[in-house]
């Protein structure tokens, strides 16, 4: 054992966490996230062989993957920016409201039931598939809106992204598209949301869950030095290298796409993780 983990199930973790670092950072570059639909729910399922208990798995997966998103998010960023896709001014207007709303996210994460963060899972997964497999545009008008339309835009996206552990690039895409940009542009922007929100969300939710260490003495994986509060130390470490070494092949795929090819592929992609946790609430009721 170690800490307290046997080493069997040490093992079982590590591998999961390499295999999918690789997968997130694929997807960060194609879809300009920070890879946290696929993080979330994955570290939700590796968490219960550790022995977190079921109204914890779910915080410490939303915060964890905020933590992991902080570099992979800034690998893809810099690829797409490298390539001038990524439109600097809407970053710009949105910085302070995400960041406000990411604070007020990881204020309510330490009070919320797990069903409120797969909640806003399957409702923002759902609503962001549905546009992009039918292929039906949401349209707001030409141009992004004005100061207050980015304002509350942008505390919107940092809000529900704290929530579901993602770096805001689904809740960007979908808001830019539906103003006319296109989904390249979208993607490309969208991929700076997540240098926003990951790194005062990670903080956030070490605030939030600083005291269920104590609580729960006997859970090792949310003792230091395997955790901090809300965030897995060894997720965070183990997602890294595979992620940021994957990051740039998914950018580079996703310049070489076609238009309708990459929403298909986006689409399909949420819609696996909207039903993936409709179960979960449905079957388990949390």
């Amino acid at each position: 054992m170690l800490f307290g983990v046997p080493f069997d199930q040490l093992a079982i973790l590590a591998v999961g966490l390499l295999i999918a670092g690789a997968a997130t950072g694929i997807l960060a570059g194609v879809f300009g996230v920070g890879g946290g639909a696929v993080i979330v729910p994955v570290l939700y399922e590796l968490f219960g062989v550790v022995g977190v208990p079921a109204d914890l798995k779910m915080p410490l997966a939303v915060g964890t993957s905020l933590a992991i998103i902080i570099p992979t998010s800034i690998r893809s960023f810099q690829a797409h920016k490298a390539k001038g896709a990524v439109d600097m001014e809407v970053l710009r207007a949105w910085a302070i409201p995400v960041i406000v709303g990411v604070i007020a996210g990881s204020l309510v994460a330490r009070y919320a039931p797990p069903g409120v963060f797969k909640a806003v899972f399957v409702f923002v997964a759902g609503l962001s598939a549905w546009r992009l497999l039918t292929g039906k545009e949401l349209n707001f008008g030409t141009g992004m809106p004005g100061p207050a339309g980015m304002v509350a835009t942008g505390g919107v996206i940092g809000v529900l992204s704290s929530l579901m552990g993602i770096g805001g690039g689904q809740l960007g895409n979908l808001v830019m598209m539906a103003y006319g940009r296109t989904i390249h542009n979208a993607v490309a922007t969208s991929s700076g949301l997540g240098v926003l929100i990951s790194i005062p969300g990670a903080l956030g939710y070490i605030y939030a869950g600083w005291p269920k260490a104590a609580e729960f003495p006997a859970v090792a994986a949310i003792q230091f030095p395997f955790a901090l509060g809300y965030v897995s130390l060894i997720g965070f470490l183990l997602f890294i290298p595979t992620s940021m070494w994957t990051a740039p092949i998914g950018a580079r795929l996703a310049h070489s796409m076609p238009k309708r090819r990459l929403e298909l592929a986006f689409g399909a992609f949420l819609l696996i993780v909207c039903l993936r946790f409709l179960w979960d609430l449905v079957a388990r009721g949390a």
